[in-house]
């Protein structure tokens, strides 16, 4: 057996799975290390994929050759499109999934990937060299080496379990805990912290009333996550349901407060703020007298459902008491209680804008160990870490996404420039590009960009040219087609917008709100001839034409502003300054310069504390 690797990786969660078979694509011999083989990239939590911006974000990772999108897509049993009552610079896909299924499909990637191997095993020691990685040793006492590293150990760093006064240690229930990787980091002079996360009960739905919950039925339209030409959802499909707290549940809750490790000084660490626990909403929102709840399937056939809004670590037999006072859970059987989980994680301004570490060259972090949450942010962290491993073994230039780019690269400038307090949620707030960051134009933002690195396909680049090329010719159709009021006037009448006057472009009139394609192609014979000239992904290619010409004149502004921010992120400051020697630099801004160390004036403006006056002051330096 071969011991010598480019790349391994540590961990085959969704960072893990991601950044393995990104490595592996690029052409490095690599290692994913497991503790069990049966769990590659569990879900953890919820069985869902996407949501607001988390969604974009798989459309990104699909969009740049990654698997996330197209596993997610085999194995959803629900697929719906969030936030369509607002601007398509809010939609975000989400799906339910089943959790087994998408397990199978994720080893059926990573077992059928070129240049990339499986170890069951746990790492408990990095091999470190003159200050550089050279591999791991495992508890098998087994030593792999390697010109790079990469972890992705997710809530098993010192992971410990809560429920009530039990605590057993493990990254999630019935599976034990990594150690000795956090004592080994911290004595090489890493920063560390703890972090909390939790999970809900798991109800069996032959004993849940399902008359006094609310339906919610997924959609079945063209949308999907991945950009690949292929039928999605072919699962039986499966609605969630919508039920509510009431004022008892809280009271008894209320009532086994102190039991609870979030209120009882058992648990320290911070929480997610965006997916409290149950225990966290009726203390912070006492003035509310019910909270919403969404029971999820866990797959397409099993009876095991998922309490989405009902996280707790309180003891079992109070989260039980408490849940059978939802209405149509009188008679729940549970298959097993919440829980919180503590884990450690690294401070990820420690690591420049790969994910490479900057104390030890070839050693990268993607994942829960940066201090996020939720697998989408993982995945895309460990997609980037994938990329820019195999550049470190192999040359290159590194692999950065910018702001303006996707929403990998705002996560990632995020989390290196102002650290972490909490878990790291992505949200679309977070972006201050949010129009050209669309769910719906992500290959038209990385696909050429990962092609010409070598991971996205030749089949993704000529799926791009030929989509690109169908939504510039219907654009130009729209642009020049003159349309006269006289035959048009009726339909716009009945539709509820003001006749025209004179005639105008097609273009003019699908910016109006009521208006669409799909509409006015019932009006316009010559419309509906060219639409349906369009030979493949015709409702994709028709959506995307759409939005370019509704939202032109915000697309462009953002393009302006975004250019004008480039220009100081093409500065480069990176080891021209001792920072603390810079005495008319504020303090604040000293310290914190001196501690990241940026590599460009664009990262140095976007450290929290770093003033505009502290740029230019660095701008002036540099021009001496």
């Amino acid at each position: 057996m071969n011991f010598s690797y480019d790349i391994i990786v540590v961990g085959a969660g969704h960072a893990g799975c991601e950044a393995a078979t990104a490595a592996a694509n690029m052409g490095s011999k690599t290692l994913l290390i497991t503790m069990d083989m049966n769990k590659i990239a569990q879900m953890s939590c919820n069985p869902a994929m996407g949501g607001i911006a988390k969604g974009q974000i798989i459309r990104e990772i699909d969009a740049l050759g990654g698997y996330t999108g197209i596993v997610s897509d085999k194995t959803a049993i629900q697929f719906r499109m969030l936030n369509r009552s607002k601007g398509p610079a809010m939609w975000s896909p989400r799906s339910q999934n089943d959790r087994q299924q998408f397990i199978q499909a994720w080893r059926q990637v990573v077992e059928n990937t070129d240049n990339l191997f499986l170890w069951q095993d746990t790492v408990n020691e990095l091999l470190i060299e003159n200050g550089t990685v050279k591999g791991v040793k495992t508890e098998l006492n087994v030593i792999f080496r390697a010109k790079s590293v990469i972890l992705t150990n997710g809530t098993f760093l010192n992971g410990l379990i809560h429920i009530g006064q039990n605590q057993i240690k493990g990254g999630r229930i019935s599976e034990r805990a990594s150690v000795g990787l956090t004592e080994q980091l911290r004595e090489l002079g890493f920063s560390y912290g703890r972090m909390k996360t939790g999970t809900p009960v798991r109800v069996d739905a032959r004993t849940v009333d399902f008359s006094k919950l609310s339906e919610q039925k997924g959609e079945n339209d063209f949308h999907k996550f991945s950009y690949l030409d292929f039928t999605p959802r072919k699962l039986k499909q499966r609605s969630c349901w919508i039920c509510f707290t009431n004022e008892r549940v809280h009271e008894l809750l209320r009532e086994d407060l102190e039991l609870s490790p979030m209120y009882n000084g058992q648990i320290q660490s911070i929480g997610p703020r965006y997916c409290p626990s149950i225990e966290t909403k009726i203390v912070n929102f006492s003035d509310k007298d019910q909270h919403q709840m969404f029971l999820e399937p866990e797959g397409e056939d099993t009876q095991e459902y998922y309490l989405n809004g009902f996280s707790s670590s309180l003891p079992l037999e109070t989260q039980l008491k408490a849940l059978r006072e939802v209405s149509g859970f009188e008679q729940v059987h549970i298959y097993r209680p919440g829980y919180a989980i503590e884990y450690d994680y690294f401070d990820p301004v420690q690591l420049k804008a790969t994910l490479e570490t900057k104390l030890i060259p070839g050693l990268f972090f993607a994942g829960q160990i940066n201090g996020t949450t939720g697998y989408e942010e993982a995945a895309g962290q460990g997609l980037v870490a994938g990329v820019n491993a195999h550049i470190f073994c192999h040359g290159g230039q590194e692999f950065v996404l910018n702001r303006d780019e996707a929403y990998i690269g705002v996560l990632i400038d995020d989390l290196i420039n102002k650290g972490v307090d909490e878990p790291y949620r992505m949200f679309t707030s977070r972006a201050e590009y949010r129009i050209l960051l669309r769910q719906d134009d992500a290959d038209a933002r990385l696909t050429e960009k990962s092609y010409a690195l070598g991971l996205a396909t030749a089949e993704r680049l000529n799926l791009w040219k030929e989509k690109q090329k169908e939504i510039e010719s219907l654009l130009l159709f729209a642009r020049q087609y003159s349309i006269k009021a006289k035959y048009i006037n009726t339909a716009l009448e009945s539709l509820d917008t003001a006749p025209l006057k004179q005639g105008v472009r097609l273009s003019d009139l699908i910016l109006r709100p009521q208006l669409s394609f799909d509409i006015l192609q019932e009006h316009i014979p010559a419309l509906k001839r060219r639409i349906e000239q369009i030979p493949n992904r015709r409702d994709e290619i028709v959506e995307a034409a759409e939005i370019q010409i509704k939202y032109q004149g915000y697309i462009e502004r953002e393009q302006l502003q975004a250019e004008k921010t480039q220009r100081l992120d093409n500065i480069r400051i990176k080891d021209k300054f001792d920072y603390l020697s810079i005495h008319s630099l504020s303090f604040e801004a000293r310290q914190k310069l001196d501690k990241i160390q940026p590599e460009t004036l664009g990262q140095a403006s976007r450290i929290p504390g770093i003033s505009p006056s502290d740029i230019s002051i660095l701008l002036v330096l540099l021009g001496r």
